[in-house]
């Protein structure tokens, strides 16, 4: 059974940083591509960042380009976002997903996601 259990959310005030981690268990993480997606109150959900399953390509939302970093420890089994000059439009809870084969390309399309986190609150003051 595959488990992807986020971590680190919690209240920044506007500028600040926030470094979120995805522990994977119950697949082989070296062979998939992850991502995070974010949903606000109200909106739809929102693709932010991707990471390929060799690590070496990484993809991001424009809103956060710049600003969000996404990379992956295949020791630890964990995919990480760190977020810096955060925003109080960033505000929303951050997923974890994972696509749905080994091998499969990452993808900035938030339904091409299989498996999926329970979710992390991050909240930005202003």
């Amino acid at each position: 059974q595959v488990q992807l259990v986020e971590s680190g959310g919690g209240l920044v005030q506007a500028g600040g940083s926030l470094s979120l981690s995805c522990a994977a268990s119950g697949l082989t993480f070296s062979m998939y591509a992850m991502g995070w997606v974010r949903q606000a109150p109200g909106k739809e959900r929102e693709f932010v960042a991707a990471i390929s399953w060799r690590g070496g390509s990484t993809y991001y939302a424009d809103s956060v380009k710049g600003r969000f970093t996404i990379s992956r420890d295949y020791a630890k089994n964990t995919v990480y976002l760190q977020m810096n000059s955060l925003k109080p439009e960033d505000t929303a809870v951050y997923y974890c997903a994972g696509r749905g084969r080994p091998y499969y390309s990452a993808s900035v399309e938030d339904l091409e996601y299989h498996y999926w986190g329970q979710g992390t609150q991050v909240t930005v003051s202003s």
